[in-house]
């Protein structure tokens, strides 16, 4: 893999800081659904509960140095799964990669992931929305990655209460967002039935970020 293969994406500006970099994964999809079929086998996908007793509705899993994970106790990064006690399956270097060339493409350059979060979204998962604040730099910034079937995902402000961007984000499509709108709230809207050769009915994000 080269960084030729994820070159001059189209760029869609979402505010300061945030951009979609629509197709920008398409290139590598194949490595991309090999890597992820080896990290499940390693670390299988897990609905989480949390700090509140509720089970999410998005399966998760990690890869990488270390792994966020959510449980009654709160929200962390740990080097090790839980369900396993082994540490989490290497970052493959198609997602390194792909992180390092989108977070260029939006004008963060020497991003340099140490984590990525891995979600599966059946049909009515959601995620609400939230601040991504467990990582120690707000310096650097988050790139999320879809995969699979369409979504939308829900781009705010600062505040809660903030107005909502709705961007509808296909198979292959990158967004990163830093800077000025790294802790912007954000999710995602509750999965429509659909199906796409990658993964079913399911989409798959990978969201990769630098957590220590």
């Amino acid at each position: 893999m080269t960084l030729e293969l994820f070159a001059r994406p189209d760029r869609e500006e979402l505010a300061p800081g945030a951009c979609v970099l629509r197709g920008l994964a398409l290139a590598g999809e194949a490595e991309l659904r090999r890597a992820l079929d080896g990290i499940a086998q390693q670390a299988p996908f897990r609905h989480m509960i949390t700090p509140g007793g509720f089970r999410m509705s998005v399966a998760m899993t990690n890869c990488g140095d270390c792994g966020w994970v959510s449980s009654p106790s709160g929200y962390r990064y740990a080097e090790t799964d839980p369900v396993t006690g082994a540490p989490w399956p290497a970052l493959p270097p198609v997602m390194l990669e792909l992180a390092r060339d989108a977070a260029a493409a939006a004008g963060f350059a020497d991003f340099t992931p140490d984590a990525c979060l891995v979600n599966r979204y059946e049909p009515g998962a959601r995620l609400t929305l939230h601040q991504d604040k467990d990582e120690r730099d707000f310096g650097q910034p988050i790139v999320s990655v879809s995969l699979g079937a369409p979504a939308t995902f829900l781009f705010g402000g600062p505040k809660r209460k903030d107005r909502v961007n709705r961007v509808v984000v296909e198979h292959g499509d990158v967004v990163v967002f830093g800077g000025p709108s790294r802790l912007h709230y954000h999710g995602v809207a509750p999965l429509k039935a659909s199906r796409h050769p990658f993964a079913g009915q399911a989409r798959i994000n990978l969201t990769l970020r630098r957590a220590s």
